[in-house]
C-alpha cells in the first residue's frame, strides 16, 4: 500500500469544518506542519480563540477525516488555542501584561451588567483562558460582592497592586480600597484618575481577556475611558423594554465615535420561567434587543433569563459559571463567551509592536 499524500490528506480534512466558525482548517491555514512518514501522519491545529471543552472532540473529528485517506496509519493531532493581541483604536497603546480588553457597558444601570461581565470572564476561564476583570464603576462597585473577595490588595513593591484571584479570574476593583458604606463623592476628574490608576498601576499577569464593568451611562468616565484605554472590543448590555433600549442605543453611538468595535449586543432579562409552573413571561418585552442588534447591523450575542438562580449565585459571591458550571444558565453565558472570544479572534491583529520607536532629535 502506498503511503498518503499530502494533497490527499489535506483534501480529506478539508471537510472537518469548526462549529464555531463554520469553516475548514486547511483554507483558514490554521493547520500547520502536516508531516508524513510511511504510514504515520502528524500535523498541528491552531485555534485563535479558547476552546478547552470542544478540543476532543475537533481532534477526534480531524483523526478520523485523516483515517479515511488510504495508506494511512497512526494520526496524531497536536490541537491548541493561542490568544494573541488584536487591533485597538488609532494612536492607545497597548496596556502591559493584557492582549485584549473587552468593555461591557450599558446605557443606564439596573440591566445586570455587572453579573454578565462577572459570568463572562468566568466562562472564557472556563474555556482555558487567562481572565482579568476590571471594576471600573467608581461610585457603585458590584465586583468584590458578585466575585466573593474583598481585602485591601498587596504590593511587592509599593508602587503596583498585586490583582486579587476569585475563581481563577484576577480582579481590581476600588471596592478593594475603601469600607463598603464609604460614598466615592467625588467628582468626574477624580474618579477618572483613580480608576486609570486602577487599570495601569495593577500588575494584570499575562492576560488573554481583561474585562472592563463599565459604569452605566455615557459621561465624562465613559468617554475617558473609550479614548484612552486600549479597548479591543465592546459588549452593550440591555434588557428588553424600551427605556433601557434607549439609553442602550447612546452607549453603542459613543463606542462607535471613538473607533471601538462593537462586538454585539446582549439581552439580558429576555425572559422569566416560573419556577412553580413553567410559564414563560416577557416581563420586559420580548426581543428588544434582537431588533436593536439588527437596527445598527451589530451581532445578537444571546439572550438570558430573568432567574431567580442568577441573583442567588450572585449575591452568594459565586456567579451562575462557578457556581452551576454544567447548568443551563451557565450553558448561555459559556455560548455568549464562545461568540465573543471568536469575534474577536476575526478581528485584524495588533502590529504595534512590530513598528519600531521613531525619535526625532535636533542634532540628527
Amino acid at each position: 500500500m502506498s503511503a498518503p499524500t499530502e494533497a490527499s490528506l489535506l483534501q480529506a480534512l478539508q471537510a472537518v469544518v469548526d462549529p464555531n466558525t463554520g469553516q475548514d482548517f486547511v483554507t483558514t491555514r490554521q493547520l500547520k506542519n502536516l508531516r508524513i512518514s510511511g504510514d504515520q501522519v502528524a500535523f498541528e491545529v491552531e485555534l485563535g480563540y479558547p476552546a478547552a471543552s470542544q478540543i476532543d472532540g475537533l481532534r477526534s473529528a480531524l483523526v478520523a477525516a485523516a483515517r479515511q485517506v488510504s495508506g494511512v496509519g497512526n494520526v496524531s493531532v497536536e490541537l491548541r488555542s493561542k490568544v494573541i493581541a488584536h487591533a485597538v483604536q488609532r494612536g492607545v497603546q497597548l496596556l502591559p501584561g493584557v492582549k485584549n480588553i473587552i468593555a461591557v457597558a450599558s446605557g443606564k444601570g439596573g440591566v445586570g451588567k455587572s453579573t454578565t461581565a462577572a459570568n463572562l470572564a468566568l466562562a472564557l476561564t472556563a474555556e482555558g483562558a487567562r481572565v482579568g476583570i476590571l471594576d471600573a464603576d467608581i461610585y457603585g462597585p458590584s465586583q468584590p460582592m458578585l466575585m466573593g473577595v474583598s481585602g485591601r490588595p498587596e504590593s511587592q513593591d509599593g508602587k503596583m497592586m498585586e490583582p486579587h484571584i476569585s475563581h481563577g479570574v484576577q480582579l481590581m476593583s476600588i471596592g478593594f480600597l475603601v469600607e463598603e458604606d464609604q460614598a466615592m463623592i467625588w467628582r468626574g476628574p477624580m474618579a477618572t484618575q483613580a480608576l486609570d490608576q486602577l487599570l495601569r498601576q495593577t500588575r494584570w499577569q499575562d492576560l488573554d481577556y481583561l474585562i472592563i464593568d463599565m459604569p452605566p451611562g455615557t459621561g465624562d468616565i465613559q468617554l475617558t475611558l473609550s479614548q484612552r484605554v486600549p479597548v479591543t472590543g465592546a459588549i452593550i448590555v440591555t434588557t428588553p423594554q424600551d427605556i433601557a433600549l434607549i439609553d442602550a442605543k447612546k452607549g453603542l453611538k459613543m463606542f462607535e465615535k471613538v473607533g471601538v468595535p462593537i462586538l454585539g449586543i446582549v439581552e439580558n432579562m429576555a425572559v422569566h420561567i416560573c419556577t412553580n409552573c413553567g410559564h414563560a413571561e416577557h416581563i420586559f418585552g420580548a426581543d428588544g434587543g434582537k431588533k436593536m442588534a439588527a437596527q445598527y447591523g451589530v451581532d445578537y450575542l444571546g439572550g438570558l433569563p430573568l432567574a431567580m438562580s442568577i441573583r442567588e449565585h450572585a449575591d452568594a459571591g459565586k456567579p451562575s459559571v462557578a457556581a452551576e458550571p454544567e447548568g443551563e444558565v451557565a450553558g448561555l453565558y459559556k455560548a455568549l463567551a464562545r461568540k465573543v472570544a471568536i469575534k474577536i479572534a476575526s478581528q485584524a491583529k495588533d502590529f504595534s509592536s512590530k513598528f519600531p520607536t521613531i525619535t526625532v532629535s535636533k542634532n540628527s
